[in-house]
Parts: C-alpha cells; structure tokens; sequence
C-alpha cells in the first residue's frame, strides 16, 4: 500500500495536471442562455469558474470577486520565513478573462433574493441567476476568550490566517524577536481551515530559529489532542528539533496537558492557559472558525455557523439553486483545505451544467491532497479520496499518510512534490 500511495503521491506531485483534473469526465452542455453566478474568487470559485467553462463553452459565467489579486493561503508560512514573498502567492484573474471568457467584475456581494434569483452588487446592477454558486470562505469567531479581539489580531497577536497584512506582521514580528524569545502559536479547536497548517508553521519557525536565533523556542498551546498528520510530523520534530528531549526547540502542549487558552493579555502578550501564564515575544494566536459573513448575511448557514449541502452537486440544504463550495461547506470527512475546495467545485459545476441540462448529476468521487513542511526540505504528505454514502462524505481506506521510513530520500522527495504540486495545483485553479 506505501508503494502505490507513493505512487499516487509523485504523480500529484510532479505531474498533478491529470491528477488535478480528475474525476466525473466534464460534460459538454449545450445550454446557450443560462447564467450562473459564482460570489467569491478564491480557489474554489476561481476553480468554479474555469470548469464550468469546460462543461459549458456556451454558458454565460459571472465572478464577482472584491480583490483584483488574491494572495493563497497556501505556502503563506513560507512567506513568514523568508523561503517566499507575497507575490509568488498572488495570483490575477487574467486568464478566466482572457483564455476562459469568464465576465469577471470586482465588486461585493450586497444583497440577495433567492425569490427573484438575483445578486445586489455593491457598486453595480442586481445579477439575475439561474445558478448560484457560493464559495464564501471563512471567517473568524472573535472573543471566545477574554482578552483577544479583531483589534489585537491585526495590530499585536497576528492570526495571519488569511494571507495578506498579517502574514507581513507575522514575519515582521518574527525577525525583529530578541535572541532567546519564545515564539508562542495558539491553535484553534476543530473544525478549521487548513488541519495541518498551525504544525507546518511551527515546524518551520523552529527551523528559522536554528538559523538566526538559536536559543529561541516555540510553544504550540493546542485544545486538541490530536491533529492532522501528527505522527509524521512529531518524528520530524525528533529528527530536526529534538523534541521531547530537554534541547527541544518545539514543545506541543496538548489539551489533555492544559492546552486550552483562557485568556490574553494582548498589551503584554502574555497567554493564560489551562496549564499555567505563558509571557511570548510573538504570539500567532489563531481563533475558531465559522464560515464567511457573506453565508450568514444569504441565509446559508446552520446553527454551529456552517453552511450545510447536498453532498452529490453541493446545492444548499436551505436556498433551492444555490451551490455552496469550499471552506465554508459542511462537508463531513474532507478537511477545509484549498485542494477540498478544488475538487468539490469541479463536481458542484459537472451538477450544475447536468442539472441545467436536465440530466441526473453522477456519483461524485473528491480527492484531497496536502503537502506539508516540517522543514525547507523535509515533507510530509496526506492523501484522501472520497465517496459519498447516504449523504454523507466518507473517505475511503486507501487514504493514508506518510509512512514513517528510516530513508533521508523520503521526507526529501515529499518537499520537492510538495513545491510542484502548488505550481501545478495554483496554474489548474488560475491559468
């Protein structure tokens, strides 16, 4: 099984376009007239709005986006160490214009009617649809303990989980640490965009720290016991930090051990947990998550702030005609990641167009994919494939992660997938 995950895993990698692309062949609609209407141009509707193109070369598309670039949260760690900068993050909609024909307007989404099926813009006229599709993100909840607000999050205790400013003071924080500090990161309770993501940055700021503050320290207060891929991840900290020896550059304070944070004090970044007052020089506290404003202000949430679907084409459980994708989307198993958000906006539009045709949408098959870095040059790595089962999103036993070898050649190998798997996987979502 390690042999063919391995497999699996170098053709995401290195050769990912087929792989990207997989799933229910897209159909050819031969529908002239219809308009869909895709809010939100992160990866899911960016991804929305090419594929759709495919199934439908005829078919009037609309994207309405606010930003004219987006910036990925995909490799921002990178840009906090230095491996990166911000623009090898940031991509235009040039190519959904030029290559696809998608009709790209910047502008926010005001105002809905699902009677009258149309979209109020900020700046511009309501758009009549005959689909909408959803991808609102996330958001963050906001006083779950004293202490921390939006305020500190964008002045002093940077989440820095949406690319873009605090992702700059993240890394302007981390560079300007004296010599011996402690970098403190506050992980969120589940579920939350990116599973493994809070691991990943820990990992490598430890590592940044071995090469410009080398008596500097990180401490990952978590309310969890668990978390993605923490096997493979906890062996590289052994192998690259020492830890769970007294030299240990990371220390993981579960919640079983006192994780749960219970207050801040923003002024003195000073934490207090379960298991004692922790004083940091930079606090990366990331907050819990519901799904983006935007799903609340349409009526598509539910009572635990996410917004629940149909899991073969991703209609709303509670707005007929609207297709909610991506982070936002309760979507059982799949973890709230960019690649989940790929494929599930492949299958929403392969409905969508079925749909609009009058053809029954088929058996979706979603595939995730996440590389992760416990160092510049050392990956780890998951793969999942999913089914859908009584409604409900299963994944399949194949799935699996990185296997735990004693070969240095494989931590190395899953680093350089993991570097072209997001050139091929940010090209299959923008260009």
């Amino acid at each position: 099984m390690h042999s063919s995950r391995r497999d699996f895993l170098k053709s995401l990698g290195v050769a990912g376009a087929l792989a990207l692309t997989s799933g229910p062949a897209l159909a050819r609609t031969r529908s002239r007239t219809a308009h869909v209407v895709i809010i939100g141009g992160g990866i899911g509707g960016a991804t929305a709005a090419k594929y759709l193109r495919l199934a439908a070369p005829q078919m009037r598309i609309t994207l309405v986006e606010p930003v004219r670039r987006f910036i990925t949260c995909l490799r921002s760690t990178d840009v906090v160490v230095g491996h990166m900068d911000l623009d090898d993050i940031t991509f235009t909609y040039d190519a959904l214009r030029a290559k696809y024909g998608i009709r790209v307007i910047h502008d926010r989404a005001v105002g809905f009617d699902p009677q009258k099926k149309t979209v109020q813009l900020l700046e511009g006229f309501p758009l009549a649809y005959d689909k909408l599709v959803v991808s609102p993100g996330i958001d963050f909840i906001y006083g779950d303990v004293d202490g921390y607000d939006q305020e500190a999050a964008a002045t002093t205790l940077p989440h820095a989980w949406k690319a873009g400013p605090q992702t700059l003071l993240l890394q302007k924080q981390l560079r300007a640490m004296p010599q011996g500090g402690t970098f403190l990161l506050v992980a969120p309770p589940n579920p939350f965009r990116c599973p493994p993501g809070p691991y990943e940055r820990a990992s490598l700021v430890a590592e940044w720290m071995i090469r410009h503050n080398p008596t500097g320290k990180v401490v990952i207060l978590d309310p969890k016991d668990q978390f993605t891929k923490d096997v493979p991840f906890k062996k590289a900290w052994e192998r690259l930090y020492g830890y769970n020896t007294p030299q240990s550059r990371i220390d993981w304070i579960s919640a079983s051990n006192g994780g749960k944070v219970l207050k801040v004090d923003a002024a003195s970044r000073t934490v207090t947990a379960q298991a004692g007052t922790f004083r940091a020089d930079v606090v990366n506290y990331i907050p819990p998550q519901r799904a983006g404003t935007l799903a609340f202000r349409m009526g598509l949430t539910n009572r635990e702030g996410w917004c629940p679907v149909d899991r073969h084409t991703f209609e709303s459980s509670i707005v007929k005609d609207v297709h909610v994708i991506g982070d936002a989307a309760v979507a059982d198993s799949m973890p709230k990641s960019g690649y989940s958000a790929n494929s599930q906006a492949k299958v929403a539009v392969q409905a969508i167009a079925d749909l609009i045709e009058g053809r029954t949408p088929g058996e979706p098959s979603m595939i995730n994919v996440c590389y992760s870095l416990a160092g510049e040059h050392y990956g780890v790595s998951i793969a999942d494939i999913f089914k859908v089962v009584d409604n409900r999103i299963v994944k399949l036993p194949a799935s699996g992660v990185s296997p735990i070898t004693e070969s240095p050649a494989q931590p190395l190998l899953e680093a350089v997938y993991q570097r072209n798997w997001h050139r091929t996987f940010a090209n299959d979502c923008f260009a």
